[in-house]
C-alpha cells in the first residue's frame, strides 16, 4: 500500500509542474486538496490511494483542455525580421482579445478570424522597434489564460525611403499627380507598390506607374475635381525589397484647388487660360524653329519671380548661346528647362513670331498676371507644335492615354 501511495503522490507531482508550465491563471487545481493530506491519512487504507490517483486523473484532463496559446515573434526576441508580421495563435481554446502596442507609438492594427483561432497584424512589425503583445484565450476547460511577449525587431544597415510630393498640408492644381522618388533601386516593385495606396474625397479610380526603378507617380484617369482632399498611404516600414528593407509609414494630405486650365497654341501664338468660368488670351512668342516648345501637357512645377536664365545649363551653347541676369515671373514647367516667364526682349514679337530658345515668353505685364494666377500642379498643354514632352520630364504624365498609364503599374 505505501508503494501506491509514493506512485499516487509522484503522479500528482508531475501533473501539477505540467499545470504551471501552460501558464494557468494561478487559480488552484482539484490536486491541491489532495496533496494537502498528511502520509499518515493517505496509507491509512486503499481508498485513500484510489481518492489521490482520481485526483491526478481530473488535473490531467483539466490541464489537456486548457488554453495554449502562441505568440510569434516570441517573448524576449532582440531582432526579429522587420519583414515578418505579428502572429498569435491558441490551441484547445478562443481568443477573445489581442492587443499590440509599439513602444513610444499606437496600437497596431490587426485582424482576429472569425473563428477566434488566430490574430495576424495588418502591417510587417519594421524596423527597429519594440512591441508588446497581449493575449487573452479561453480554453475548452472555462479558464481564461493571459500571455505577453515583448520583443524588439532588427535594424538592418540596407534600408530605402521616398521622397513624396505634395507635401501634407498643401493645395496644388487639378493636374497634380502624387509622385514618390526612392533612393535606392526597387527591386521587387510589386511587393512596394502593394504598400502604397491613395485616397480621395470624393472618390476617384487611379493607378500607380512605374518611370524606371526609383520612380513612381499615382494619378486619376481625369485631372482631378476642384476642391478634393486627397491622401497617400504608405505603408512601407519592414516592407522587404531584394536586400532592402523600407522604413517608413507616412499618411500625407494635400487638397486640390481651383480649376485652372491654360493651352498654348504655337501656330496661333495665342494662349488662354480658363479659370472660374472665364477665359482669357495671351499673345505669346514660344520657341523658334530649332527649339520648338515641348508639346503635351506639362505641369506648373514651381514658380520664382526672379531668376538667371544661362543658356549652359540647358546645353546651349554658340551663336545660340544667353545668359540674362534677370528674368522675371518665371513658371517652371518641366526640369530640363521649360518656363512660362516675361520676355521684354521679344516686344513685337507675341503673336507673331516664335522667337524663343524653347520657353513660352509673354509680354511683362501679361506674364505677372499668369504668374499670379498659377500654382503648382495646374495643367500647361502646348498644341500645334513638336515633339511631346517625355511623361517622365517633370510631370508629363498626362500624355501617355489611359491603357499604357495603368499597364505602367507592377500589379497590372
Amino acid at each position: 500500500m505505501r508503494r501506491l501511495h509514493k506512485l499516487a503522490v509522484l503522479m500528482a507531482a508531475v501533473t501539477l509542474a505540467a499545470g504551471c508550465g501552460g501558464g494557468g491563471s494561478g487559480s488552484k487545481s482539484p490536486l491541491s486538496a489532495a496533496g494537502s493530506q498528511s502520509p499518515g491519512s493517505a496509507s491509512s487504507s486503499s481508498g485513500g490511494a484510489s481518492s489521490a490517483a482520481s485526483s491526478a486523473a481530473q488535473s490531467t484532463s483539466s490541464s489537456a483542455n486548457a488554453a495554449v496559446v502562441v505568440i510569434k515573434p516570441a517573448a524576449n526576441t532582440a531582432n526579429a525580421d522587420p519583414a515578418s508580421q505579428i502572429q498569435v495563435s491558441v490551441a484547445n481554446g478562443k481568443l477573445t482579445s489581442v492587443t499590440a502596442q509599439l513602444s513610444g507609438g499606437g496600437a497596431v492594427d490587426g485582424t482576429l478570424d472569425p473563428g477566434g483561432d488566430s490574430w495576424t497584424s495588418a502591417n510587417p512589425v519594421g524596423v527597429g522597434h519594440t512591441y508588446l503583445v497581449t493575449a487573452v484565450a479561453t480554453g475548452a476547460d472555462g479558464k481564461q489564460q493571459t500571455v505577453t511577449s515583448q520583443f524588439s525587431t532588427a535594424k538592418p544597415s540596407g534600408v530605402f525611403a521616398g521622397t513624396y510630393s505634395p507635401d501634407n498640408g498643401t493645395t496644388f492644381g487639378i493636374a497634380q499627380p502624387v509622385s514618390i522618388t526612392f533612393d535606392k533601386p526597387i527591386a521587387d516593385k510589386a511587393t512596394v507598390e502593394k504598400q502604397l495606396t491613395v485616397t480621395a474625397d470624393p472618390p476617384v479610380a487611379g493607378s500607380w506607374h512605374w518611370f524606371g526603378a526609383q520612380r513612381v507617380d499615382w494619378r486619376p484617369q481625369a485631372y482631378w475635381a476642384a476642391g478634393t482632399k486627397v491622401t497617400l498611404h504608405m505603408r512601407l516600414d519592414g516592407v522587404k525589397s531584394g536586400s532592402l528593407y523600407g522604413k517608413q509609414n507616412r499618411d500625407v494630405t494635400f487638397t486640390i484647388g481651383r480649376a485652372l486650365v491654360a493651352t498654348m497654341d504655337a501656330n496661333a501664338k495665342k494662349m488662354t487660360v480658363t479659370t472660374g468660368g472665364k477665359t482669357t488670351t495671351l499673345l505669346t512668342s514660344s520657341g523658334k524653329p530649332g527649339f520648338e516648345t515641348w508639346n503635351g501637357t506639362m505641369v506648373v512645377l514651381e514658380k520664382q519671380q526672379d531668376i538667371r536664365m544661362d543658356s549652359t545649363t540647358v546645353q546651349i551653347f554658340g551663336v545660340n548661346a544667353y545668359d540674362i541676369p534677370h528674368v522675371y515671373w518665371d513658371v517652371r514647367l518641366t526640369p530640363s528647362g521649360t518656363f512660362v516667364h516675361g520676355a521684354p526682349w521679344n516686344a513685337g514679337k507675341f503673336g507673331k513670331v516664335n522667337g524663343s530658345h524653347g520657353c513660352i515668353g509673354l509680354a511683362s505685364n501679361d506674364a505677372e498676371w499668369f504668374f499670379n494666377q498659377v500654382i503648382p500642379g495646374d495643367p500647361v498643354t502646348v498644341v500645334n507644335s513638336k515633339d511631346t514632352v517625355k511623361a517622365d520630364n517633370g510631370y508629363g504624365d498626362w500624355n501617355l492615354n489611359w491603357a499604357d498609364w495603368t499597364a505602367g503599374s507592377a500589379l497590372h
